[in-house]
C-alpha cells in the first residue's frame, strides 16, 4: 500500500483523477481515505496455500471481484493502472486487459499474485536486478525497469536531530529501532521483552510492538519501574512518526517485509533482520540481498532469543564494522524509485490518450 502511495504523490496534479481500489474489509481502506483517496472495494482472497476447505469459497470471492472490478472499470474509465501485489490485484488485472497498467513488485521475488498479473502487464517495476530471474521466461526483460522501491518523502527529509527531538531521545546512548510490522511479531517482541532490563543499560530503546503484540507487551512492561524504563520508548503502531523512528535509530532490528530495500538504503542504518519464517521465502530472500552486500546481518528466528543481544553489542561496540556495513547500505539507495515509477505510469497513460494531460490512474 505504502509504495502505491509514495508512487501517486510524485503524479503532476493537474487534472488527475484517482481510484483506489482495495479488497472488501481491508485494512487499507481507512488509510487511503485519510490520504484524500476515493476508495472502492472488490471481494478477492487467496488460493495458494489455502486449505482444501477454504478453497472454494476463495475461488468465489475472486469470481465476484472479477464482476465487481468490470463495473469499476466501467465506471471509472482509466487511462493506466498501477497494480502494487496481493490477491486482490488478480481480479482487477483480469477485467483490465485492454487497459494500459503497470506492475510494481515490492519484494525481490513476486508473489504467484505478481507472476501472474505479470503476463497481462504493460510494464513491470522491480526494487532491483536480483528480481529479474524470479519471473517466468516468458516475461520479456525488456518490459521490466528496475527503478528501487519508493519511499515516504518525509524519510529523506528529516534529519537525525529533528527525528531524536520527536520521540524525546538523547545522545548519550546509542537507540535501537525494534519492531516487527503493523500487526507485529510476537517472536521479537518476546525475545526483547526477555532481554530488556540488560539491553536498556546500554541502549535507548524504540520498541514498535505492532497492533496484536501491544496488550501482551503492555501488561508484561506495566511492573517495571520507571528509573529503569526512562529509555524504553514503547508505541502499538507509529504513522507520521515512523520516519522519524527510522531516522532517529542507530541500529535496526525488525523482520525483512519488502519497504527494508527502500527505507534502510535511504537511512543508511545497519539493521539485523529475521525475517519470519512462515512467509513463503520473500522475506529470507530480501534478507540475504541486503545481508550478502554487508549492509545487514541476518539472523533466523529460532535463534533470535539466543543471538540477538550478543549480535546487537558486537555491531554497536565495532566502530569500524559498523561504518563499513552503514556504507554498504547507503551504497543501495535509490532515492528517485517513487519519482521513476510515476514517469512509467504518466508515459503509459499518456499513449493512451495520446497526451500527457488529464489522466484517470486505479
Amino acid at each position: 500500500m505504502y509504495p502505491a502511495l509514495n508512487v501517486l504523490r510524485e503524479l503532476p496534479e493537474d487534472d488527475l483523477e484517482l481510484l483506489w481500489v482495495g479488497g472488501d474489509g481491508g485494512m487499507e481502506a481507512e488509510l487511503v481515505k485519510r490520504e484524500g483517496i476515493p476508495f472502492a472495494s472488490i471481494p478477492a482472497a487467496g488460493v495458494h496455500g489455502v486449505g482444501l476447505s477454504r478453497l472454494p469459497g476463495n475461488v468465489i470471492s475472486l469470481v465476484k471481484g472479477f464482476f465487481k472490478a468490470k463495473q469499476v472499470l466501467k465506471r471509472f474509465q482509466p487511462d493506466v493502472l498501477l497494480f502494487t501485489g496481493g490477491y486482490v490485484a488478480v481480479p482487477m488485472a483480469l477485467a483490465a486487459i485492454r487497459y494500459p497498467s503497470l506492475l510494481f513488485v515490492p519484494d525481490i521475488e513476486p508473489g504467484l499474485a505478481l507472476k501472474l498479473i505479470s503476463f497481462f502487464a504493460n510494464l513491470i517495476a522491480v526494487p532491483n536486478a536480483d528480481s529479474l530471474p524470479y519471473f517466468p521466461a516468458l516475461i520479456p526483460h525488456r518490459k521490466i525497469n528496475v527503478t528501487g522501491y519508493p519511499v515516504k518523502p518525509e524519510l529523506m527529509q528529516i534529519d537525525r536531530i529533528s527525528a531524536r527531538k520527536a520521540l524525546s531521545l538523547h545522545d548519550r546512548k546509542p537507540v535501537v529501532l525494534v519492531f516487527g510490522g503493523s500487526k507485529g511479531a510476537q517472536t521479537i517482541n518476546r525475545a526483547l521483552l526477555k532481554l530488556l532490563p540488560s539491553l536498556l543499560q546500554k541502549y535507548q530503546i524504540v520498541h514498535i510492538t505492532g497492533t496484536t503484540g501491544w496488550s501482551e507487551v503492555q501488561a508484561q512492561t506495566a511492573s517495571l519501574s520507571p528509573e529503569s524504563t526512562t529509555d524504553y520508548h514503547l508505541y502499538a503502531y507509529l504513522h507520521e512518526e515512523m520516519p522519524a523512528a527510522l531516522r532517529a535509530a542507530d541500529l535496526i532490528v525488525s523482520r525483512a517485509g519488502a519497504s527494508i530495500l527502500g527505507e534502510y538504503p535511504i537511512i543508511g542504518t545497519p539493521a539485523i533482520l529475521v525475517p519470519y519464517p512462515y512467509a513463503w521465502r520473500y522475506q529470507k530472500i530480501n534478507a540475504e540481498y541486503l545481508a550478502s552486500r554487508g549492509a545487514a546481518r541476518f539472523l533466523p528466528d529460532e535463534q533470535l532469543a539466543i543471538q540477538l543481544e550478543a549480535m546487537i553489542d558486537q555491531l554497536l561496540n565495532n566502530p569500524e564494522e559498523y561504518r563499513s556495513m552503514q556504507q554498504a547500505m547507503l551504497s543501495l539507495r535509490q532515492p528517485d524509485a517513487a519519482a521513476k515509477i510515476a514517469q512509467l505510469l504518466v508515459t503509459l497513460g499518456g499513449e493512451k490518450t495520446g497526451t500527457t494531460g488529464r489522466e484517470n490512474t486505479v
